[in-house]
């Protein structure tokens, strides 16, 4: 049986979420391509509108190789998360208003079971289509336009790979006993958890479609990868997935990164950056009401070679200074002599309760060194955001000037700098409500424009000047909440 076959399960997709936020709040930028991530050297592309997805843009691409590849008038903008969690908070209150069982998953995406009783309706049901277009149509019109696509499955993994065949604004449903039919075309890729790595591995051993994995025995998979991945791949290529959608998801893990805008060989440097992570992880945990017993380094070479160190302590810890001395311990197995592009800061195994630590803390005073055990991880894949630097063109926001000797600081890549960002709400005293087109050697050119207007005049301004404040996001909606 492929999967729980009575089980209605929905995942729903935000379409290029962060460009459409951005096209949708700037005029001038509808049906143009554009940009959102980091804008520096070593920023890599958080989403591509579709527009910039013709031209072979796509998500977690070099900020720079998007650049060549991408027209000249492309937008490239910073990210505005506060606006991009005021749309999710509608979109994802829709959600809730249709089903007691949405797991939001990330900002935009989340899988909602639609299945009676606590579900409004199931396979049963004649207009299952129906019920998801008219859905899709309250949120575009709740968000000011945003679209969405949505899968329809009996098991979340199907519903998810469903929800992608039809992008943007589509509904695909995979009906009971529909599951093998559809997934056994795809590439073995479309199985969650096989990255890179793994599927160059099984192309190996012949394997590239998601037919040839489930032609594989168990124990041959189990053999090759291990008892828990080997397994997980026998069942997911069987379309065998019950995992439940589950309302509220517990953090597994709390982490940070950095990239830097030149290779950092500096070890000092880079024990002051892990002490600076340290200490937000601490407030993060802090906030949350949780600690960790593993720690984890993550330091990336210069020629893009990942590595990542564990620890796991014998208690947990919200501690900061614990954090960072452990991450100085495990920074120190790693080679940083060619440089570090990117330097991270993890904890993992949270638990609600640490009185192992303080027993711990009685046996060694805080100002005295613990001896830490041990353990190596393998590699990871994320980069961060980072800042800008070329000049700006009438056509092109997100090109700013090169800074001067006197601006120069060489910061960090994932940081942004100082001043006005790309792409950024501000409001000027005379001209109203705008977005920063660009900015460099010592101005800051803003359009004037917002969701409800027509593409707006562009103004340079001294980038101190005192009538031009930083600012909310604009409002998309005709009567706010709270108005009206």
């Amino acid at each position: 049986m492929a999967s729980e076959g009575r089980r209605c399960i929905m995942h729903l997709d935000l379409d290029a979420f962060f460009a459409a936020v951005e096209q949708r709040d700037k005029p001038s930028l509808r049906g143009r391509p554009v940009i959102v991530g980091g804008l520096g050297g070593r920023g890599v592309v958080s989403t591509a509108s579709y527009e910039a997805r013709r031209f072979g843009a796509r998500s977690a691409m070099p900020t720079i190789e998007a650049r060549r590849r991408c027209p000249p008038g492309t937008a490239f903008l910073s990210g505005r998360f506060e606006a991009y969690r005021a749309s999710s908070a509608v979109v994802m209150g829709i959600l809730r208003g249709r089903s007691t069982l949405v797991e939001q998953v990330s900002v935009d995406e989340a899988y909602v079971d639609l299945t009676p009783p606590e579900g409004p309706l199931g396979w049963d049901d004649a207009d299952l289509e129906r019920w998801c277009r008219d859905l899709l149509a309250e949120i575009t019109e709740a968000t000011g336009g945003l679209t969405a696509s949505v899968g329809l499955a009996p098991s979340k993994m199907m519903a998810k790979l469903a929800s992608e065949m039809d992008k943007p604004a589509g509904v695909t449903v995979v009906r009971p006993g529909e599951e093998l039919e559809v997934l056994h075309g795809l590439s073995v890729r479309a199985i969650p958890g096989i990255g890179p790595a793994t599927g160059a591995r099984l192309h190996g051993f012949g394997v590239d479609t998601v037919a040839d994995l489930a032609r594989m025995s168990e124990p041959d998979l189990v053999s090759i990868f291990g008892t828990a991945q080997g397994g997980a791949l026998h069942r997911l290529s069987r379309a065998e997935d019950d995992r439940p959608v589950v309302v509220e998801r517990e953090a597994k893990s709390i982490s940070h990164e950095e990239t830097f805008e030149t290779d950092v060989v500096d070890r000092g440097h880079l024990e002051s950056e892990l002490g600076r992570m340290a200490q937000g992880l601490a407030r993060r945990l802090e906030s949350a009401g949780v600690f960790a017993r593993t720690i984890t380094v993550k330091a990336r070479q210069h020629d893009f070679t990942t590595q990542t160190r564990s620890g796991t302590l014998p208690f947990a810890t919200g501690d900061a200074g614990i954090i960072l001395r452990e991450g100085r311990r495990l920074l120190g197995s790693v080679d940083v002599t060619s440089g570090l592009r990117l330097l991270g800061l993890g904890v993992a195994g949270l638990t609600a309760h640490a009185q192992e630590e303080l027993l711990l803390e009685t046996a060694y005073p805080a100002a005295g060194r613990v001896e830490l055990p041990d353990a190596v991880g393998g590699a990871g894949l994320d980069e961060a955001a980072g800042a800008d630097g070329e000049a700006p063109r009438p056509d092109a926001p997100g090109e700013e000037t090169e800074p001067t000797t006197e601006q120069e600081h060489r910061p960090l890549a994932g940081r942004p700098p100082p001043g006005w960002r790309t792409g950024q709400d501000v409001r000027h005293d005379e001209h109203g409500a705008g977005w920063v087109w660009g900015s460099g050697r010592g101005v800051v050119t803003v359009r004037f424009e917002g969701p409800r207007t027509a593409p707006g005049p562009v103004r340079t301004f001294a980038d101190d000047d005192p009538a031009l404040h930083p600012a909310d996001p604009p409002e998309w909606r005709d009567d706010p909440p709270g108005e009206g």
